[in-house]
């Protein structure tokens, strides 16, 4: 039977040395039936400043925790870990990365709400987790859900994040219903999580706001400059790519 491994990490950095010292992930079963993971554990990797700023999770917090492979979650990844399963998360290849650090080689499907919110809600503003807890209202449906399941929810804790990516999901899945009749939910949302995004404005820059393909055609230096000097996920890259290749 298909079960759904919704996951998040929270951990001592974003860096390539950093590790994983909170897991949170809610596991759903074909029938809707649910197991909750929370966890803290200890990282022989210290904690930076700039990520205790964004969790909280100070070094007191995870002194004396098990390390992330003794935690019941990483123990019973191995038991989800085929083909007919979904493993999904809000920018997925963070988290993935995190797990592919302790050894883990993922067999599962994977679902990145994050590129699939960008594609069945391009006009978002944003496509940050805590966004969509407002903008679609999500806040006013996580406190029924988290009773359900004994979560307490806090912004930017692992488990917090995860209930409120489940609640997420559900708008994804309405919204795959409504534009694609008749097809398989999971199955597009997979298929999108694996389709880059054109993206249609600038969030960050001099140009905030305005159209991307606008400002190819007017300063193709700065989308130039952009691609050679910034660190740029992989939906803008592929998007200014695209758009210079037009110029």
């Amino acid at each position: 039977m298909t079960k759904y491994v919704l996951f998040d990490t929270e951990t001592t950095g974003n860096q390539a040395e950093d590790k994983i010292i909170q897991v949170g992930a809610m596991v759903v079963g074909a029938k809707g039936e649910v197991v909750v993971y929370d966890e803290l554990c200890s990282s022989e990797v210290a904690i930076k400043i700039e990520a205790m700023e964004v969790h909280n999770i100070t070094p007191d917090v995870i002194e004396g925790k098990a390390p992330f492979k003794a935690t019941k979650f990483w123990n019973d990844l191995a038991e989800f870990n085929h083909e007919h399963n979904y493993l999904i998360a809000h920018n997925i290849a963070f988290d993935l990365g995190m797990l592919k650090k302790e050894g883990f080689e993922n067999k599962m499907k994977l679902i990145d709400t994050l590129r699939c919110s960008k594609h069945l809600f391009p006009d978002s503003a944003y496509h940050r987790l805590q966004y969509f807890r407002y903008s679609l209202e999500l806040y006013k449906k996580e406190e029924a859900e988290a009773s359900k399941h004994n979560i307490v929810i806090k912004a930017h804790d692992a488990i917090g994040d995860v209930l409120v990516m489940k609640l997420l999901l559900s708008e994804l899945v309405a919204k795959v219903k409504e534009q694609y009749v008749g097809v398989n939910p999971m199955v597009k949302l997979e298929e999108l999580t694996n389709t880059p995004v054109m993206m249609k404005s600038f969030k960050f820059g001099k140009y905030k706001g305005e159209q991307i393909e606008d400002i190819a055609r007017s300063d193709a230096g700065y989308i130039k400059w952009m691609l050679k000097s910034l660190e740029l996920d992989e939906d803008m890259k592929y998007t200014l790519e695209r758009l210079l290749e037009n110029v």
